[in-house]
């Protein structure tokens, strides 16, 4: 193992940490959302809390691969096979569930979540 793979490994452990707070600032964001949503908000209030839940969804997501990564240990930053073998046991299996659950939630609310605004085009002179 490397020297860049155990600092690397450190890092993510101390990112890792924050994953929870992260995921609750997620919740409370699409809650957001979804209220403004049955409100009947404007366009402009959705796209702002659609960001801003998109914003938050990235941060948790980060948190969770750091967190995926720590718990495949030192050896898998520099080997693949390590990193299979880890992704197979049962907390590896759940980060990355955690993993791709987020990713899809981010990419959902890419594509359906976050309203276009359109611009003014402006008068022809």
């Amino acid at each position: 193992m490397s020297r860049e793979a155990e600092v690397r490994y450190h890092a993510d452990q101390e990112i890792a940490k924050s994953f929870p707070e992260l995921l609750d600032k997620a919740r409370e964001a699409e809650r957001t959302l979804r209220e403004l949503r049955a409100a009947d908000a404007d366009e402009v209030e959705l796209r702002a809390a659609g960001l801003a839940f998109d914003r938050a969804l990235t941060e948790a997501l980060r948190a969770a691969e750091a967190g995926q990564r720590a718990t495949f240990g030192v050896k898998a930053y520099d080997d693949r096979i390590a990193r299979r073998k880890a992704r197979a046991t049962p907390e590896g299996a759940m980060w990355t569930a955690e993993v791709n659950r987020l990713r899809t939630l981010r990419e959902e609310n890419r594509l359906w979540g976050i309203p276009h605004v359109p611009s003014r085009v402006p008068a022809a002179r």
